[in-house]
């Protein structure tokens, strides 16, 4: 692999008594689509939020071989590390397009902006006037990958972002991958659903009660295998 875009060394975060994740390591590669896939309850939006600075974290993460480990996730978006965070979390009195809007205050410098999400999402154009809370969950989705876009991130953390869709509208989403990588976005996932995650990522990590459980490849693993560190069967190899 080439020099990572993103890493994260040793990150074990604790709410209260509760270790939620024990010592993870994770490196993203320039122009990658990274999955991390577990159970409810695995750890994996602990981990996304702990990226986006959320949560304090023992251990070190690294942008492009500068430590933001201290950085807060106002500095980090400004950094480059954006999050579509699980449940979407719009401004529901807002309209489509002052949603999107949002996510330029950071004061990026890119190619996204509120006319391309407009061509990504052609429905958005003519209802960009609309209040978000009128929308469907998939639309909004859309929005929060449109506010996301046009920070115009590095690294762009999507949290569970199939989470109470209908598949064809999970099929819609992840469809668009491939054009935010045309843009030199690398995108690491959180998903339930190992399937979709698996098809859509070049390399993917498995976690199990804040542990990696297994990481490598699609292609190198059986289906066997994944499950096995999916629900924590005996044999669990990490790779």
């Amino acid at each position: 692999m080439t020099a990572p875009l993103l890493s994260a060394r040793g990150l074990t975060v604790r709410h209260g008594q509760l270790v939620a994740l024990h010592d993870i390591d994770l490196d993203l590669a320039p122009g990658e689509v990274f999955a991390v896939v577990g159970a409810n309850g695995a750890g994996k939006s602990t981990l996304l939020r702990t990226l986006a600075g959320l949560h304090p974290p023992g251990g070190r993460i690294w942008l492009d071989d500068a430590d933001i480990t201290g950085l807060s996730p106002h500095q980090r978006v400004q950094q480059g590390l954006v999050m579509v965070p699980e449940g979407r979390r719009l401004f529901r009195s807002l309209t489509v397009a002052e949603n999107i809007l949002v996510g330029t205050v950071c004061g990026r410098r890119g190619s996204w902006d509120l006319e391309r999400i407009l061509d990504l999402f052609p429905w958005m154009r003519d209802r960009r006037r609309e209040r978000v809370d009128h929308l469907s969950g998939g639309e909004q989705q859309q929005v929060a990958i449109g506010r996301a876009l046009v920070a115009n991130p590095r690294v762009l953390l999507l949290d569970e972002i199939s989470l109470g869709l209908a598949p064809v509208v999970v099929h819609q989403i992840y469809q668009m991958l491939p054009t935010l990588l045309e843009g030199d976005t690398s995108v690491l996932l959180v998903e339930q659903d190992v399937g979709q995650a698996l098809r859509a990522a070049s390399r993917f990590q498995c976690l199990l009660e804040g542990r990696t459980t297994l990481a490598g490849r699609p292609g190198d693993h059986t289906t066997e295998e994944v499950e096995a560190a999916y629900f924590g069967f005996a044999g669990t190899v990490t790779g």
